[in-house]
């Protein structure tokens, strides 16, 4: 008998985080004292002028419909956000609002990508763009950058990596999984290399943003070559640099027929974000943005703490990121070794399950952002169930022989 699911279904897989994050939560739910370093979400709690805004809205009756991309309130919230932190000037029409910054990708890769199309991904990339690109129809093409460049795509890999069927290149910076950060002088090549190659658009996602250490600065490309203005979607969104996860507002910046067909793309899916998330989003964009660089040392602190304390566990060696909440350690030195029960550590994916399993701690394996042997772990959680956890990953390390 035909199957009753489609066959586009069997080109991509669930997403990784999500699914790990709900077994960690099974395991916990069934008295299982797991601590999950899978989830991608801020600890903190939203702060308390977002959740006025919020009821604010709920009291005065904006439970609506809006327009399907976005007020024209925010709208302008987000013109303001990007002229004052990205120095990029985004009309109304330039515009799109939707369910998440996820969201705001999925539905520009629909709307443009077609059969045979290909997508840059430098790797380790979010686990979500490969999939999200071969259920467009268009084919993945990873590009490894290595450890010792910093986890950033370089020059003469682009160069190569480019084919007349290149559609996008997707840069997420902060990077999830590795928290590398692109600085303008890590854009400028790239931008020579892209200015030669016209068919080629750049995608970029910059929703970790705000959580950057030790004085760097994120850049954008669109600014840094303006040349790249009008082939360029600048993605964003509050999530996390507000703590607004459950808000679900993303958006983006870009040409105004690419905007206007990924309207006519969430017309026939979505409709509109939801109205009091809007209205929220409008007061995180425009109000006291004081906490941020607080959050952000509060993060640093974290970071530095799971270095150090992963730096000392035999086999893991863990580089210090520059932004985002993960840390992307290599774990080749625990690769072939035996577990206390005797079974072989063959990939990160073992190396995952014996965590849980014998440190009941949950984390996620690299292959599912594109590189081997690594690990994500995710340091959104208090100072004390992170140093908990990396004691017990320690302890499962000195384990093995």
């Amino acid at each position: 008998m035909m199957s009753f699911i489609a066959p586009r279904m069997d080109r991509i897989k669930p997403s990784p985080s999500s699914m790990a994050t709900m077994r960690v939560r099974e395991l916990q739910a069934a008295g299982r004292k797991i601590i999950g370093l899978t989830v991608g979400e801020p600890d903190f709690d939203t702060p308390p002028n977002i959740i006025e805004a919020a009821i604010h809205a709920l009291r005065n009756g904006q439970t609506r419909y809006t327009n399907v991309d976005g007020t024209p309130e925010l709208k302008d919230a987000i013109a303001l956000k990007f002229k004052r932190e990205d120095g990029l000037s985004y009309s109304r029409e330039q515009i799109t609002v939707s369910n998440g910054s996820k969201q705001v990708i999925f539905n520009a890769l629909m709307a443009t990508v077609a059969a045979g199309d290909e997508v840059i991904l430098p790797a380790p990339y979010y686990a979500s763009y490969p999939d999200m690109v071969q259920l467009a129809g268009g084919t993945p093409v990873p590009v490894i950058c290595p450890e010792d460049k910093g986890f950033k795509l370089q020059a003469p890999d682009l160069e190569r990596a480019i084919t007349p069927r290149t559609k996008w290149l997707i840069l997420n910076s902060p990077c999830n999984p590795t928290g590398a950060v692109y600085t303008t002088a890590d854009l400028k090549p790239l931008a020579e290399v892209l200015l030669r190659h016209p068919q080629v658009w750049i995608l970029t996602d910059e929703v970790y943003e705000h959580i950057i250490y030790d004085g760097i600065r994120n850049a954008t490309p669109a600014q840094v070559e303006p040349a790249l203005y009008a082939r360029t979607l600048t993605v964003n969104g509050v999530s996390k640099a507000y703590a607004m996860t459950g808000f679900r507002i993303g958006f983006g910046g870009g040409p105004q027929q690419l905007i206007k067909t990924i309207l006519k793309m969430q017309s026939q899916s979505t409709t509109n974000p939801s109205s009091i998330g809007q209205a929220a989003a409008i007061e995180a964009l425009t109000g006291t943005q004081d906490f941020l660089a607080e959050r952000a040392e509060k993060f640093r602190e974290r970071r530095d703490l799971a270095v150090a304390m992963l730096n000392a566990a035999p086999g893991i060696s863990c580089r210090r990121p520059e932004g985002a909440f993960y840390v992307f350690p290599n774990i080749s030195g625990v690769i072939g070794k035996r577990t206390p029960q005797g079974d072989v550590i063959a990939n990160d994916l073992d190396f995952g399950l014996y965590l849980l399993d014998r440190a009941e701690v949950g984390v996620l394996q690299g292959a599912a952002y594109g590189m081997s042997p690594y690990i994500r772990i995710s340091y959104s959680i208090s100072t004390e169930k992170l140093h908990e956890a990396c004691s017990r990953i320690q302890r499962a390390c000195a384990a093995l022989v």
